[in-house]
């Protein structure tokens, strides 16, 4: 929902000053539009961090580091030729990590 910032803001006075009707519309407008969710079903769907994956299988072709590539020094990680900042101690940086 877009908010105009340019409007006028109530203070605390005119929030308080608000009609019981007014009050009790916005209640079942708001209720309205809820939605039920089972929430036992909706953590059955939810993967926790640390859980057993040994009987998973990963499926990634993993190519050797190319003629253009580089492994930095510091995060050791693979860059393309690009990527490299400065060599120190004969030793290449990326540009993440100089």
């Amino acid at each position: 929902m877009a908010t105009d910032y340019d409007t006028p803001r109530k203070t605390d006075d005119d929030l308080n000053e608000d009609s019981i009707e007014e009050l009790k519309s916005r209640r079942n407008d708001k209720s309205a539009s809820t939605v039920d969710v089972d929430e036992f079903e909706a953590a059955e769907s939810l993967e926790l961090p640390g859980a057993d994956l040994s009987n998973e299988e990963l499926a990634v072709r993993v190519l050797p580091k190319q003629q253009d590539e580089f492994t930095c020094m510091s995060c050791f990680l693979v860059h393309h030729r690009s990527q490299l900042a400065r060599e120190k101690n004969g030793q290449p940086i990326c540009r993440d990590c100089d």
